[in-house]
């Protein structure tokens, strides 16, 4: 399956289980684990990022991506976990 296979270039977001996923959510979601775990980030940009990151949550949830893929930092895996909603 490529990507187009499941948003094609004209479609932004699609619906699953009544949660909105936009095309960059996977992406956003990683740009901003990046921030957060740099412990050069200051404590504004790191409180920016996991913000975006707990908005996305719900849609990286129904995509599945925590059932195949796991989160190498512990710190952001157990936060994650934490905030997680089932």
């Amino acid at each position: 399956m490529r990507a187009q296979d499941i948003l094609p270039d004209h479609v932004n977001q699609a619906d699953l289980g009544g949660i909105t996923i936009r095309k960059g959510t996977v992406a956003a979601f990683l740009a901003n684990a990046r921030v957060w775990t740099n412990l050069e980030t200051t404590a504004t940009a790191r409180a920016e990022a996991e913000t975006d990151m707990l908005e996305a949550l719900p849609a990286l949830r129904a995509v599945g991506l925590f059932e195949v893929l796991d989160i190498r930092d512990s710190a952001l895996r157990a936060w994650v976990a934490a905030n997680i909603k089932d």
